[in-house]
């Protein structure tokens, strides 16, 4: 084979570090971008903390005369050119007296000494606190069986049953199975294993441990007292009537169970007071908050869009730092100029992430004003190439800058994504947002008949009485995803 060499031109682009570090703070959220300066804080010295009060070194507040340092609009201060000018200026000396790194209460912080009332206050703190903050279901119930009195095997019976049950507090498994799973361990019956279910079934919350809904509202009708009006036609409706009562077949109860509809309104309310989910009045996790990454509100009569300046501290270059990474005779010259190096790439990041979501969010703000107006029943359908185009930048980029960010409104807290949407076509040749339409749908279904609710068709005949043409199909679609039940689910007795 001959050898030859060949010349080709072509264009390529390449993912410099700093490029992806861009890209993978761009598509963070505020928890995960909050992380994320946290570990750039600990992992480079450079980067510190600027506490509010100009500390000594630290940029001047936004407003305030300096040509070194700044705080920009992202609220992410910047300290480079001051850094720059104390490394030319002379160290102070170093004090003979220098602060240690830990004191002696730091040593011994874990040792805490135990008094006779303290003591005293933990010998049944185990039985004494039932419900602390974040207990879990199993928890709840574990608890109150070291309360109850049990032999050591109805206890080891109860204890699997207890693992049995979901996080809504019905029992998932059968008695058959936990009898099988004992049978090894325990010399035991199935009358036994039953036995025990009856006695947890009788924890807190009502209605725990039960096989099925139905189960659960006959255990939660034995907490209320004999007195309760209508109480002993509830349990029979309940036990004998279930399925008409789930298929909301009002006229057969009527006349199976002998009641003018007056009294089996009375009824059907005393049934609806039941929790469907017993074991969800047990928190089991902590709720978590939205942080919103940008404020929208009316000023003047113009809609203004703000970053949210509390979502990340303000951090900035160290200047004793940087300057002594300019003195290439020092030992760690060369680390710290890399330091240095990255810090200010991690800067430049950060702004570029705020200035890339102050820029999309005033975008969808400028086009979803009659959002922020009249409601959702004004959103205009957008996709992200409307929003591109207009920001110059690539959908990829808007998808990521759109995801798990929330925007503050007078209306509510939304996500960015929340304000793209598809659009159906209009009967004068327009467009409707699917968010338009939903907002219709429930103001419809709010506003029907409760004794003789509107079907999906009926809806579908009624937006295409306002010039929306949608399918029936269509229809069901916007209502399930709005976990709307269907027509025959929403009657109700009037």
């Amino acid at each position: 084979m001959k050898q030859t060499l060949q010349l080709k031109l072509g264009q390529q682009l390449t993912m410099t570090p700093q490029l992806q570090q861009a890209i993978r703070l761009l598509q963070l959220s505020t928890l995960e971008l909050q992380a994320e300066i946290q570990e750039a804080l600990e992992s480079n010295p450079m980067l510190e903390v600027v506490e509010d009060g100009a500390a000594e070194g630290a940029p001047p507040a936004a407003g305030e005369s300096g040509a070194e340092s700044g705080v920009d609009e992202d609220g992410t201060a910047v300290a480079e050119d001051a850094s720059e000018r104390a490394a030319d200026s002379p160290s102070e000396d170093m004090p003979n007296d220098l602060p240690v790194d830990s004191d002696w209460e730091d040593t011994y912080e874990n040792y805490t000494p135990v008094t006779r009332g303290a003591q005293d206050n933990n010998d049944f703190s185990d039985f004494e606190q039932p419900a602390s903050q974040g207990e879990s279901l199993q928890d709840h119930l574990q608890w109150q069986l070291n309360l109850t009195p049990f032999s050591d095997t109805d206890r080891i019976i109860a204890t699997a049953l207890i693992d049995a049950i979901d996080d809504d507090g019905y029992f998932t498994s059968s008695c058959e199975e936990i009898h099988q799973s004992l049978q090894d361990e325990l010399d035991i019956e199935l009358d036994e294993v039953e036995a025990v279910l009856n006695r947890v079934q009788d924890f807190d919350p009502p209605g725990v441990a039960a096989r099925s809904l139905q189960e659960s509202m006959l255990l939660q009708l034995r907490y209320y007292d004999a007195d309760t009006p209508w109480l002993a036609e509830a349990r029979q409706i309940v036990d004998e009537h279930f399925n008409l009562l789930a298929k909301r077949d009002f006229h057969t109860l009527k006349r199976r169970m002998k009641l003018p509809e007056s009294g089996l309104q009375q009824v059907i309310q005393l049934i609806q007071t039941l929790n469907p989910r017993p074991g969800g009045q047990i928190a089991s996790t902590p709720p978590e908050y939205i942080i919103p990454d940008v404020f929208v509100k009316k000023v003047k009569g113009q809609w203004r869009v703000e970053l949210n300046p509390d979502i990340a501290p303000k951090i900035a270059i160290n200047s004793l730092y940087a300057g002594m990474a300019k003195q290439n005779g020092s030992k760690d010259a060369a680390f710290l100029k890399n330091s240095l190096q990255e810090a200010r790439w991690f800067l430049k990041s950060l702004r570029s992430r705020n200035e890339t979501l102050l820029k999309v969010s005033n975008c969808i703000v400028e086009r979803q004003r009659g959002f922020f107006e009249y409601g959702e029943e004004a959103m205009k359908p957008m996709v992200m190439h409307d929003i591109a185009e207009v920001v110059e930048m690539h959908e990829s980029t808007i998808s990521r800058v759109t995801t798990k960010k929330y925007m503050h409104t007078p209306r509510g807290i939304f996500e960015l994504k929340y304000f793209f949407s598809s659009h159906v076509g209009t009967a004068n040749g327009g467009e409707c947002s699917a968010t338009a339409i939903r907002a219709i749908l429930k103001k419809l279904i709010a506003a029907e008949n409760p004794g003789k609710p509107l079907s999906d068709n009926k809806l579908a005949q009624l937006l295409g009485e306002q010039g929306i043409n949608v399918a029936r199909r269509t229809v069901a679609k916007y209502r399930e995803a709005m976990s709307i039940a269907p027509s025959n689910e929403r009657k109700r007795l009037t």
